[in-house]
């Protein structure tokens, strides 16, 4: 007599998904390099640099295709991080301390290393200065990506150490858009999205857990943000610490878990892609081995490939030597380094902050930080891969101890 199985849990639907999601990020770069080195690429260039416009009245928002996605489909992804940090915080695995200081402590070091590996190569110049943030971000779609490759034999607490690393480094990477990367500031459109925040503040006060009601407001409050200068995809961010994670007429629901299930699929299956075919066509026809080593590709590139696996591993390693820290079950000092070398891959966010800073300098500098950006990530998927199959080749089934 057969027993039926359990349902697999949150975490382990989500870091499936996450997995896949992967693969299919990689394939939509993967495409976009390829048809930015053939006859296609001019058609590809039309596409992103289409005019979009939408208008209402006096209220205009007149942008090419490219900036759409950049900054009106990534504050859903933002809002999505927002969700899913709120209910780590609230009731998942950052809700116990023990299992917040070795994330914590590898994205502050996996941050702070490759910001000053990048700075060591850009320093003295302002403009390239501007893309400092670029090798501090970790695209967990994409680490959890390579991870699958390896199947069952990866025990999934280091899946979940990964993942809780890239949430930290997520907070980070939002706190550096919304304090380094603003334009002239709209003192109107800011106190509008202020009204916005403490319209929902009331609405959370009163227990009110319409979700379309929230959405509404934070529309509202994207709009605002794109014209106040705060950049927009920040409104993701705050609307999301305003979801309500229960719902008082009925507790068996959650707004906050419901919301972030039905944009998981929208998220990882669709918006990622599409920004990742969006930013990745890079043209290397004619590319010189100076354009490799001009300082900023090469910042780039050593600061995720280098930096990152310095800065996370050589932290958490310190922390452990201090003792406020310990390893997880299913990890060692080997899979710690293969972490810390797959946390090099910076892919989608590390696109996202080059846009930032390099969009507005009238400099062309965005072929350099993706062509760094494309080679550090590559380095530090393969050489994590190969670190990951060598440490668990004589341990097939880790999570069974």
């Amino acid at each position: 007599m057969s027993t039926a199985q359990e349902s697999p849990s949150f975490i382990e639907q989500f870091l499936k998904q996450e997995s896949a999601a992967g693969v299919l990020l990689m394939l939509a770069a993967i495409s976009a390099i390829i048809i930015a080195n053939t006859p296609l690429f001019g058609f590809y260039n039309l596409l992103i640099d289409t005019p979009v416009v939408m208008q209402i009245g006096a209220l205009k928002i007149d942008k090419p295709l490219l900036l759409w996605i950049n900054d009106g489909l990534m504050a859903v992804f933002f809002l999505l991080v927002g969700l899913e940090l709120k209910r780590e915080v609230l009731e998942g695995e950052l809700s116990n301390p023990a299992n917040i200081m070795f994330p914590a402590i590898g994205a502050v070091g996996g941050m702070a290393v490759p910001a000053a590996v990048y700075a060591y190569f850009n320093w003295g110049d302002d403009i390239a200065m501007k893309g400092w943030a670029i090798p501090a971000a970790t695209d967990i779609a994409f680490a959890l990506g390579i991870l699958a490759l390896l199947g069952s034999r990866v025990p999934v607490s280091l899946k979940i150490f990964l993942t809780s690393l890239a949430i930290f480094d997520d907070v980070g990477a939002i706190v550096i858009i919304a304090v380094f990367y603003t334009s002239k500031i709209s003192l109107t459109a800011l106190v509008v999205a202020a009204a916005c925040c403490v319209l929902l503040w009331f609405m959370n006060a009163r227990k009110i857990s319409n979700l379309c009601r929230y959405l509404l407001i934070g529309l509202v409050m994207w709009v605002a943000m794109l014209k106040s200068g705060v950049h927009a995809t920040l409104a993701g961010v705050i609307l999301a610490m305003f979801i309500p994670i229960k719902d008082y007429q009925n507790p068996e629901k959650s707004p906050l878990k419901s919301l972030e299930h039905d944009l998981h699929h929208a998220v990882a299956f669709i918006i990622l892609p599409v920004f990742a075919f969006a930013n990745a066509g890079i043209n290397v026809t004619g590319m010189t081995m100076d354009q490799v080593f001009h300082p900023v590709p090469l910042g780039i590139a050593l600061g995720l490939f280098a930096g990152k696996q310095i800065g996370i591993f050589g932290l958490c390693w310190l922390g452990l030597k201090m003792g406020i820290a310990k390893l997880p079950d299913g990890m060692n000092l080997t899979r710690l380094y293969g972490v810390s070398l797959l946390c090099g891959v910076g892919f989608t966010m590390s696109l996202f902050i080059g846009s930032l800073a390099f969009e507005e300098t009238g400099e062309n500098l965005l072929f350099d930080e993706r062509l760094g950006i494309i080679i550090g990530s590559l380095m530090s998927g393969v050489v994590g891969f190969f670190v990951l199959k060598f440490s668990l080749r004589n341990d097939p089934y880790p999570d069974a101890k």
